[in-house]
């Protein structure tokens, strides 16, 4: 699963990366916790890719109330193509989900969960496999997002069996092309990341509170 992660790199770099235009009111964060607005970058609608802030946690057009019953925060990679509430967005509505890391929980044999700062070897920003969602009642508009989840690669494994599917910059055309509704051509993208493209470290429990922010919640634990 992904419940919290990291988006420090600025908006401008990820205009670049994700060859889109837009600039947003979306805050830096060391700590984004769901319901918080996300950068994303989307098909435009007159073409070309823009950045937008949405709302993370997707909200079905067809649901009468701008929330759910459920957590919509993620969506799994294996039944996301037949799910109610994401099938349309998957197919239709496709989104590269900026991120620098993200953070995961591990039981303790003392009961308490540690946790972990999760991100690529080479320190790069890159992009989660995201869906969104366009709702609207009576005026009130909302644009939400998911982001896809899978198994575990064996870096994650030791500690949780889910991550977020991460899209390296040579699969974004693929991924975001409008033409490609079926799932038979989608899903070989929710592939594995490779675990030797990744690292970990633990982190301390300051992260554990969505209000606390700053740097030092990514600094490794064991430094002291």
């Amino acid at each position: 699963m992904c419940g919290r992660y990291v988006r420090t790199t600025p908006i401008e770099r990820f205009a670049r990366l994700f060859r889109a235009e837009g600039q947003p009111e979306c805050w830096p964060s060391y700590n984004i916790p769901p319901s918080t607005k996300v950068l994303v970058a989307r098909n435009a609608p007159g073409g070309g890719r823009e950045l937008a802030a949405l709302k993370w946690g997707l909200v079905p057009a067809w649901s009468d109330e701008p929330k759910t019953e459920y957590s919509t925060i993620n969506a799994r990679a294996e039944t996301v193509a037949q799910k109610p509430a994401f099938r349309s967005a998957f197919r239709h509505r496709r989104c590269l989900i900026a991120a620098d890391g993200f953070y995961e929980w591990h039981p303790q044999p003392d009961g308490h969960k540690q946790p972990y700062f999760i991100y690529l070897k080479d320190h790069a920003p890159f992009a989660f496999a995201g869906i969104w969602e366009h709702w609207e009642r009576e005026g009130k508009t909302l644009d939400s997002c998911s982001i896809i989840v899978t198994a575990a690669n064996t870096l994650m494994q030791p500690i949780h069996e889910r991550m977020p599917v991460i899209l390296s910059p040579d699969q974004y055309d693929a991924w975001m092309d409008p033409s490609v509704t079926d799932a038979e051509h989608l899903q070989p993208l929710l592939a594995l990341y490779p675990s030797e493209k990744m690292q970990f470290h633990p982190v301390k429990t300051t992260v554990n509170s969505p209000r606390n922010e700053g740097q030092e919640l990514i600094i490794d634990a064991t430094l002291g």
